[in-house]
């Protein structure tokens, strides 16, 4: 298993041993101030070649060889993309064939380490990109998005998905077949705000959330979606590791249908095992879940569901 850290490792996890296998930045790690010159990983793929492609929310699109530890850098987050810097490169999903990758840059405002503020502002600055491997061209793919988070291919490769965190939906953009450049709503109005999408074994997708939005009971960001001058107010009076201190610790995982139908969910009210869901990633009859607050992975059994 590879995984991206907090102080901007890549790490290999087997058999219990945990191995480094790449930095995109260099030290010190220890607070969130220090993240645009540590790096921060976060999406993570297999190429066909064995190759780990990873997105770094300040670095850019990067190619992996985890045997030889060689790092290549694809994209640079300095290189306007249409007149726009990447300010929050997230996460990123591949073709089979290694020839095209599709990404998300979730503002060109806010880095990742104000994620906070993108929610509260929900600035609508976001992107789903495209960058060809072979010719390195990159081009926008749909512009205006509030907080795009997750992406996924599907299985046929004719669509993207790309979470719309802010909005608490997860839009459906396809890039091949007759219906290529289209746009539709694959699902929304979601009982949390989703983060990373990632297959299912059953042919849908599993849905992170990183955190829910009560129904019944009191949301706080739905609540302040219509009140900018609130927002404003606690921003002035009090730090975003304060405010997160508001959010709920309920984690929730959703399992989609290939057409966007709920199949089940997996539910931790009191965030007592693992909280604030960035991913949610089936293999071998077992859920990885992993954490953009807590320091460790989780795993559940799914034959004991």
């Amino acid at each position: 298993m590879f995984t991206g850290t907090a102080d901007g490792r890549i790490i290999k996890i087997e058999n219990g041993e945990i191995e480094t296998i790449a930095r995109f930045g260099s030290g010190p790690c220890k607070t969130r101030d220090d993240e645009p010159t540590c790096g921060r990983p976060l999406g993570i793929r297999v190429g066909p070649n064995g190759t780990l492609f990873v997105a770094d929310a300040y670095k850019g699109l990067f190619e992996v060889n985890p045997w030889t530890r060689e790092v290549k850098l694809l994209l640079s987050s300095d290189i306007p993309i249409e007149g726009r810097k990447m300010s929050f490169v997230n996460d990123l999903t591949i073709t089979r064939d290694g020839k095209k990758i599709y990404f998300t840059d979730s503002s060109s405002k806010w880095q990742r380490r104000d994620f906070l503020l993108l929610i509260m502002e929900a600035t609508d600055d976001g992107r789903l990109l495209e960058y060809d491997t072979e010719t390195k061209e990159v081009k926008v793919l749909l512009d205006h998005l509030r907080f795009p988070n997750g992406v996924q291919l599907s299985p046929e490769e004719d669509f993207v998905l790309v979470a719309e965190t802010t909005m608490a939906r997860i839009r459906r953009v396809y890039v091949s077949g007759l219906t290529k450049g289209g746009v539709d709503l694959f699902v929304e109005n979601l009982p949390g705000f989703p983060d990373n999408i990632r297959p299912s074994s059953s042919g849908g997708y599993w849905v992170g959330m990183s955190t829910i939005r009560a129904n019944p009971g009191f949301s706080m960001l739905d609540f302040l979606s219509e009140r900018p001058y609130i927002k404003r107010m606690i921003f002035k009076l009090f730090s975003q590791e304060t405010v997160m201190k508001f959010v709920p610790r309920y984690s929730l995982a959703l399992e989609l249908s290939s057409s966007g139908a709920f199949k089940r969910s997996l539910h931790d009210p009191d965030g007592q095992v693992a909280t604030y869901i960035s991913e949610a990633h089936e293999h071998d009859g077992h859920l990885y879940l992993g954490s953009f607050r807590s320091p460790f992975i989780c795993r559940l059994s799914l034959q004991s569901l």
